[in-house]
């Protein structure tokens, strides 16, 4: 049995009607680890792993587990305990439905759904929003004020409100713009540090994988096809596909590989 801050991936297969996606994917993100980043082309399979390791995505082999129980079959306080613990934030994060929504509403709201996740803490909303790189004054403001980048970064700060154990961000600073993206990257990778947060960082930025994460694990042909420190993995890849991604980033790989 893992130990509870773990969530595993085991032999993981997933896919679509008449499409496969996964072929046996294993993966393990553990609190207190340094971030593992996620790398691989459109089409990949990124997606389909962050929605299986969710629990929305029902695999067709293997299993995700989290507390020695398969995340699909988690039901009512266990998924409630789960989704607090293990916070996932997508690219298309903080849909808007209530144009009345404020900020410190949505923060609010966030620590209520901690609360009935088991995990009390006394950080308020301005605090949660200082650790994304935003002022107290946004706490007023509504949503649908907010600039793409900043509701990407309160739907950070969101999911750090409920101190989770574990995070899964899928293209996390994409709205954000390049001179913030760096300032926030180094904040986002402090707070993580700070609090102990194992997390798993999908994206196409090489240079934020590279400001964040010790280690990647480059997903192809539905399996990971290498794992390790950023440069060493694209310094001299054997694997084509790594070399097309090599290729497609000639500046970023010549920079930091």
């Amino acid at each position: 049995m893992p130990a509870p801050t773990a969530l595993t991936a085991t032999a993981l297969h997933a896919g679509y009607p008449g499409e496969v996606v996964l072929e046996g994917v294993d993966l393990e993100l553990r609190a207190g680890q340094g971030p593992l980043g996620l790398l691989g082309a459109s089409g990949a399979g990124k997606t389909t792993l962050l929605a299986a390791l969710a629990g929305e995505h029902r695999p067709s082999a293997g299993r995700v587990q989290w507390e020695g129980r398969d995340v699909a079959k988690l039901r009512g306080k266990d998924r409630r305990r789960f989704r607090a613990a293990v916070r996932f934030v997508s690219q298309y994060a903080m849909t808007i439905t209530d144009p009345r929504e404020t900020v410190d509403s949505r923060l609010q709201l966030a620590a209520k759904e901690a609360r009935k996740g088991g995990r009390t803490h006394s950080v308020s909303p301005a605090e949660m929003l200082e650790s994304v790189g935003l002022e107290e004054r946004f706490l007023p403001r509504t949503m649908r004020t907010l600039s793409g980048g900043e509701i990407q970064r309160v739907a950070l700060a969101t999911a750090l409100s409920t101190r989770p154990e574990l995070l899964v961000l899928d293209e996390p600073l994409t709205a954000v713009d390049p001179n913030t993206r760096a300032r926030l990257a180094r904040s986002l990778g402090a707070t993580i540090e700070r609090l102990g947060i194992g997390a798993l960082i999908a994206s196409h930025d090489i240079e934020l994988l590279q400001r964040l994460c010790p280690e990647i694990a480059v997903l192809g042909r539905g399996r990971i096809l290498a794992r390790g420190p950023l440069a060493e993995v694209l310094a001299d890849p054997e694997d084509e596909e790594i070399r097309e991604l090599v290729a497609a980033h000639p500046v970023a790989v010549q920079r930091f590989a």
